[in-house]
């Protein structure tokens, strides 16, 4: 679908979808933030994206942040389903090119659910619950239906699959590819690409952990089993030496809000949609 509409129009989008990257990457800041201060028990809380929203909207002028936040929001799911459907960097229609698409169209769903929950929260106030609590209730709406525990098994294996792509995107140095760093100092744009495998590595702990869950509520039928970010956190922090060990994964997540504030402003767009 090669249909180039309206150059202004091209441009908003492409002008929302940095401000999406700015947001995405603020929402991991705070999220990493918090579960560094918890780790060391000075403050914070072991917190998921939808914790994240609820600090912001209780700062000083936390309803206009929030609102910032949901614009930005709203602008990387209409950036992803962009990506999804019209194709504009060329994925193509091969089996490659086709799932890297289903995966953006997948990313926009989920940014999605995460914009409304924003915006019910600027409007009402108050948070709708933990990222545990919605994974359980999906999860026993899948076991619900015929062939649920396979439906929850395919789930699963979505986010491991998901996972170790954030490790191979961090030691391939891929996640490098679309930035345009010759702007930056050489000692500036070393310290970006090591944020970036910093933080891609704690992205693939995190997502590989909630598919643990994941799998164990699939093999057991159980939805008490599916855990989100919050449990991924509460499951680290119970290992051996787990502060220390949380507290790398959230200094590791600040880091790819970082490197997603890089993105935002480095990163190459296509030329039209």
């Amino acid at each position: 679908m090669n249909i180039t509409i309206n150059k202004n129009t091209d441009d908003g989008v492409l002008k929302l979808a940095r401000l999406g990257m700015f947001a995405k990457g603020a929402i991991y800041c705070i999220l990493g933030v918090l579960t560094t201060l918890a780790a060391f028990n000075i403050g914070g809380q072991t917190a998921g994206k939808s914790d994240a929203l609820k600090f912001l909207y209780e700062q000083p002028f936390g309803k206009i942040l929030l609102a910032i936040l949901t614009v930005g929001l709203l602008g990387y799911v209409v950036w992803r389903f962009v990506q999804a459907i019209k194709d504009p960097e060329n994925a193509g229609d091969d089996t490659k090119g086709i799932m890297t698409r289903i995966g953006y169209a997948a990313s926009g769903v989920f940014y999605g659910f995460l914009t409304f929950e924003a915006a019910k929260m600027l409007f009402r106030g108050g948070s709708s619950g933990s990222s545990d609590s919605k994974n359980q209730e999906l999860v026993g709406q899948l076991l619900d239906k015929p062939f649920g525990q396979i439906l929850v098994g395919i789930v699963a294996v979505v986010f491991i699959g998901k996972a170790i792509y954030q490790f191979y995107r961090a030691y391939s140095g891929s996640f490098t590819k679309k930035v345009r760093d010759s702007n930056l100092q050489q000692d500036v744009k070393n310290l970006v690409r090591k944020a970036g495998v910093a933080g891609y590595t704690a992205r693939g702990v995190v997502i590989g952990i909630i598919g643990y869950f994941f799998l164990k509520a699939a093999i057991q039928a159980n939805p008490g089993q599916a855990q989100g970010s919050e449990g991924a956190f509460k499951f680290i922090e119970s290992s051996p030496f787990g502060p220390y060990l949380l507290a790398i994964v959230a200094i590791g997540l600040v880091c790819y809000g970082v490197f997603m504030f890089v993105k935002a402003r480095y990163r190459v767009m296509p030329s039209s949609l």
